[in-house]
């Protein structure tokens, strides 16, 4: 219990739960669509999904001001790449909350004079850039990970060659194919936040592919990618040991 209401005290947390809501709505109302006994209900859903969109955009009034921070304190990140891939995803999720305020403003009639559709693809379009770049860090950070285990595992051959003379290197060599599955199951069965934040991007990026026309599936894909990534998202905040750093 007291977990429980740590998170739903955190922003994030809250953030969390009505994004579930939302993509569980969207999920559920594209099963029961052509079901004309539950078309009641899947009206209620609409309005609920519709709910905890709006309700989202007022918890994100302000997290331009965080993001500007994130990206600043990145440009400090010794590695170039990540330096590199972590400013520009922040410097996109600036720009998407941005869009998502004035959007926020235009529906509860702050701003008119504004094209919600242009506004509406400028934020897709933000958010899939800031994607693509997580994907691109996830990618990286997989790769030294492999990297470092390569080494490992040619020291330890190294030492048992040396131990063991008349053995053939041949012998404790994995063939190619078979070595970099192995290599990369160990990487990333030994780090799991890496793992969660790959699969929560993956599932992601569908959303913005679809609203930007790059790859259109269908709203039931999209609600239950929405759905699978929140959820990770809500295990990220329960469980701090299982958000990627930096």
């Amino acid at each position: 219990m007291e977990s429980f209401i740590k998170f739903t005290n955190q922003s994030q947390g809250r953030d969390r739960i009505f994004r579930t809501t939302q993509y569980a709505c969207a999920f559920i109302k594209y099963l029961l669509r052509n079901k004309a006994a539950r078309q009641e209900l899947v009206k209620k859903l609409q309005s609920l999904e519709s709910n905890m969109s709006s309700g989202r955009k007022l918890f994100r009034l302000g997290n331009t001001v965080n993001a500007v921070d994130a990206a600043k304190r990145t440009l400090r990140l010794s590695d170039p790449v990540l330096r590199f891939c972590l400013t520009v995803v922040n410097i996109n999720r600036a720009l998407y909350f941005v869009c998502d305020n004035v959007l926020w403003a235009r529906n509860v009639g702050l701003i008119r004079d504004i094209d919600k559709e242009r506004w509406s693809f400028n934020a897709s379009r933000c958010y899939y850039f800031s994607l693509v770049m997580s994907l691109t860090r996830d990618v990286y950070v997989i790769t030294q990970i492999m990297v470092q285990r390569a080494r490992q595992r040619r020291h330890q051959q190294k030492v048992d060659q040396n131990q063991n003379d008349h053995r053939d290197v041949a012998s404790v060599l994995v063939p190619k194919l078979d070595d970099f599955l192995f290599l990369l199951y160990e990487s990333l069965r030994s780090n799991p936040p890496v793992v969660l934040d790959t699969v929560k991007n993956v599932c992601d990026l569908f959303i913005p592919l679809d609203r930007l026309g790059i790859y259109q599936t269908n709203a039931g894909v999209v609600g239950f990618c929405g759905l699978v990534s929140s959820l990770l998202g809500i295990l990220s905040v329960v469980r701090p040991t299982l958000k990627i750093t930096p």
